[in-house]
């Protein structure tokens, strides 16, 4: 899953992806000048989770009490 979202990201010129012929191999990834211009949005993005993250935490809690059934009590077999 991360290969695939690292090459949506080349793709979308955010980044730049560097293939090292070395062993063991190694692949470098870089922000590009247009990526760059994200790092001002996502430090608010990651500002704004930083702030709710209690709130979002209850809110899971509260779904996943209602999503999940209980689990299922073992029965003891005589």
């Amino acid at each position: 899953m991360l290969t695939v979202t690292l090459r949506g990201l080349e793709r979308d010129g955010l980044l730049t992806r560097t293939v090292h012929a070395s062993v063991p191999p190694r692949v470098d990834y870089a922000l590009t000048p247009l990526g760059h211009t994200l790092r001002d949005a996502i430090g608010q993005l990651v500002g704004w989770a930083d702030e709710h993250l209690c709130e979002i935490e209850a809110a899971r809690s509260d779904y996943d009490e209602r999503s999940c059934p209980p689990p299922c009590a073992e029965t003891a077999v005589d």
